[in-house]
């Protein structure tokens, strides 16, 4: 049975893709009005947004995108998978659709991708729903993750044995009876082969810590472009019990947007949009309320 098939309750929503650079670039497209752009992270895909697309798309037009190498999008063997490449796929969606007044939602290396469109697009920016994610240079990396950075080592752990992806839908969550059959088949069905988990072991390899790595100058160009939002309307979601994005994260967040609101949920993790869905979406919807688009 095709993945696709066992997850279609909890993802019944219709594909559509972009070509770029000669390869399919997957996202979803549901509701009408005011732009909602989601972006995802590693090992995730469109998949992890499913409860805010079918929630949020009633009022507004969401935009769930799957990086390439992850989720429904190609995963050329021979590609760049670098933040910039990201970044720039991300830019060549927003142009195509022609995409205005977008609220950004962002987790994990979202943060980093979706600001950087932001960055080099912000008259086309809005608003922006971040979670358990950064968008700035930091040395703070778990063991976990170091571990799978070693040459050759990780390549086994993250493109063989698929430990990465695995591990991350047990310790990416707090309350694991959610992660049923279904969901687990939604999160890994993606990245059932070597081939297929190509870019999940390319972002884990291009964490920035130092100056020499070739992502280092993109993230520092995306960092410095975060200050001209300081004035827009942000919400800053956080399971504070991420072992990844620490509330470290979250604390240079909201030094550098004082302006921003915050919800804290003690008891999520990583994935937040599955520990708090319930929490998170009412907390969503009235700060696209509060902070409406003058053009509505």
């Amino acid at each position: 049975m095709n993945f696709r098939d066992q997850i279609k309750n909890e993802y019944p929503f219709e594909s559509h893709w972009l070509k770029i650079d000669g390869h399919q670039y997957h996202y979803l497209d549901e509701g009408q009005g005011q732009p909602l752009l989601m972006v995802h992270g590693n090992p995730t895909w469109s998949f992890a947004w499913r409860r805010l697309v079918k929630q949020l798309s009633a009022h507004y037009r969401v935009i769930a995108v799957d990086h390439m190498g992850c989720g429904l999008s190609d995963k050329p063997q021979d590609y760049s998978y670098r933040l910039e490449t990201h970044i720039k796929n991300l830019k060549t969606l927003i142009q195509d659709l022609e995409l205005q007044d977008i609220t950004l939602f962002a987790h994990d290396w979202g943060g980093a991708i979706g600001m950087g469109a932001a960055v080099d697009l912000p008259d086309r920016f809005q608003r922006f729903v971040l979670m358990n994610t950064a968008a700035f240079r930091s040395q703070e990396i778990p063991l976990r993750i170091a571990v799978c950075r070693i040459p050759v080592l990780g390549a086994i752990g993250v493109r063989g044995l698929n430990l990465f992806s695995r591990a991350a839908v047990t310790m990416a969550v707090e309350k694991r009876e959610r992660m049923t059959a279904e969901v687990k088949a939604g999160f890994l069905g993606p990245y059932d082969s070597w081939q297929n988990r190509v870019a999940v072991h390319q972002f884990v390899k291009d964490i920035p810590l130092k100056p020499v790595h070739p992502s280092y100058a993109t993230l520092q160009h995306v960092e410095e472009g975060l200050s001209q939002f300081q004035n827009h309307p942000m919400l800053l979601i956080w399971g504070e019990r991420d072992w990844c994005f620490t509330t470290n994260f979250l604390d240079e967040f909201e030094r550098r947007f004082p302006q921003a609101e915050t919800l804290r949920i003690s008891d999520a993790g990583h994935y937040v949009f599955e520990d708090a869905h319930e929490i998170m979406l009412p907390r969503i919807e009235q700060f696209l309320q509060t902070h409406a688009s003058a053009r509505n």
